[in-house]
């Protein structure tokens, strides 16, 4: 019992380790209120879209208005991340965000508010997040002083974000129905001002950058070489891509579900999406106590399939209860693929191609969903949601089958940049003993 005590306090430490580093104290909080905001005005504006609409198509339409931009821009902030100063970069980017809240606020408080300007506005903010997602994701790195802590960081990231998906929707589908969508757009552009002011507060280190002088296509060029040709970059990134690509447009659907399957209103949307953000909140803190990389290239296609079998059970469910739990366990499997995927790309890349490497991983999570919302909205209208989630789901199953077919490979050609990073210290120092003067007499001075 002592030992359990005792134990206690050191699992706690080890599960927030990353928050003992003052910059990324500050940005874990600042970001996670913002957050809030981001996800009270993505559930109002789905539910406002199938209010006025009516329609499936332009559920999936807004979708892909607002994530289209990460597949053409995407490339080009992960060059401007490598070579700008990011946290000067992100301050852009939140005060963009909150004026398009601001703008999207009066246009529905005032009644005015048209499908064209909602579709416009997705547009902008799905411009905004291009940029923004590559440069925070490898922004993460500057604020920890111990590099050790960057599998951590991530994780807690990830559990701010689910944190958040899983109070945002709950306290939007209170307000919808209380106030209207109107209001969850007005709290959404107040909650960026934390994340603006812990930036503002931030001490960074100069870092060298690559040279701002030259072409923007010859680094995404280089950028595109390098992960292109080392199998565990490429192959997770195909991963991240079928999964964004088939698996994800569950999200812009959900109304459809809600209201006509569940027969529910925003109440029922907002559990959803609750239940959704309370799996990747648990998803979150499993990754966050392990104290290590090892191992999480197995975890990847496990989480894949559970992603898959959730979807596909959850398609054709018609009671609340069951599909509450589904989207549970989508929830947690799908944050443990993502976040597991950006750990091991965060780790196993040089930091001078970072920001290019997120930015594709931006590509595959953000960029390519546009494409699958898009098809899902017009596929919904054919065959119906419940068909068009279960053969995303049975893709997701088949993506993950291949990726484990891979592993061996992925194993043998990572394990040497974990030796030399010591994430493998047992070998790191059978190595550094092989080569200390020591053990060879004849070193030559």
């Amino acid at each position: 019992m002592p030992t359990q005590i005792h134990q206690s306090p050191q699992r706690l430490k080890t599960l927030f380790r990353a928050l003992t580093h003052r910059n990324y104290r500050l940005f874990f909080t600042g970001h996670g209120i913002s957050l809030i905001g981001t996800w009270m005005q993505r559930v109002a504006l789905g539910w406002l879209v199938y209010r006025v609409t009516d329609s499936a198509f332009l559920l999936g339409l807004v979708g892909f208005a607002g994530q289209i931009p990460a597949f053409l821009f995407a490339p080009i902030a992960g060059v401007l991340a490598d070579r700008w100063n990011k946290r000067h970069l992100l301050l852009l980017t939140q005060t963009s965000a909150m004026l398009q809240a601001t703008l999207l606020t009066g246009l529905v408080l005032a009644d005015l508010v048209r499908i064209w300007h909602i579709i416009a506005l997705s547009f902008f903010l799905g411009i905004i997040h291009a940029f923004d997602m590559p440069i925070r994701q490898s922004f993460v790195v500057e604020l920890i002083g111990n590099k050790n802590d960057l599998g951590n960081a991530i994780a807690l990231n990830s559990s701010m974000v689910n944190g958040a998906r899983l109070l945002g929707p709950s306290i939007a589908g209170i307000l919808i129905a209380a106030a209207g969508e109107g209001t969850c757009f007005l709290i959404n552009a107040i909650s960026y001002l934390p994340i603006i002011a812990a930036l503002s507060m931030m001490r960074i280190a100069p870092r060298q950058s690559a040279s701002r002088n030259g072409k923007i296509w010859d680094g995404l060029k280089e950028g595109f070489t390098y992960a292109s040709g080392f199998e565990p970059i490429r192959t997770i990134l195909l991963l991240i891509g079928l999964v964004s690509l088939m698996g994800m447009p569950y999200i812009v659907l959900m109304p459809v579900f809600a209201r006509d399957i569940l027969l529910g209103g925003p109440h029922t949307l907002g559990f959803l999406m609750g239940s959704v953000g309370v799996g990747a909140l648990a998803g979150a803190v499993y990754l966050a106590s392990r104290s290590t990389v090892l191992g999480l290239e197995r975890i990847i296609p496990v989480a894949a399939a559970l992603l898959g079998v959730s979807l596909i059970v959850f398609s054709f469910s018609s009671l609340l209860w069951l599909s509450l739990i589904l989207m549970l366990t989508t929830g947690f499997g799908q944050m443990v693929q993502m976040a597991s995927s950006n750990t091991i790309l965060q780790t196993i890349v040089d930091d001078d191609k970072r920001g290019r490497i997120m930015s594709f991983y931006t590509l595959a999570f953000m960029g390519i969903a546009p494409i699958g919302s898009l098809a899902a909205g017009y596929a919904a209208s054919q065959i119906g949601a419940s068909w068009t989630i279960s053969i995303g789901g049975m893709a997701c199953i088949l993506g993950a089958s291949l990726f484990a077919g891979r592993l061996s490979s992925i194993r043998t050609q990572v394990r040497p940049i974990y030796v030399t990073m010591g994430i493998l210290p047992e070998i790191a120092r059978g190595m550094q003993r092989a080569v200390e003067p020591s053990a060879h007499p004849k070193t030559i001075n």
